[in-house]
């Protein structure tokens, strides 16, 4: 299980693929259907969409 925070290395976040089980150590745990990876200038925002219907989103 990846555990996907703040904290989490770019590294890390970049080799994430669908079907992986994560987890944002709190409320969000599940097997990633989606990714979305956008970039605004200031940050590179993932956006992680677990099977169960929650996202969880990761600034760095």
């Amino acid at each position: 299980m990846i555990r996907l925070n703040d904290d989490t290395p770019g590294s890390v976040l970049d080799e994430v693929k669908i079907g992986d089980m994560v987890t944002d150590t709190f409320s969000k745990t599940g097997l990633v259907e989606d990714i979305e990876i956008t970039d605004d200038g200031l940050y590179k925002i993932y956006r992680f969409n677990l099977v169960t219907g929650r996202e969880i989103v990761v600034k760095k």
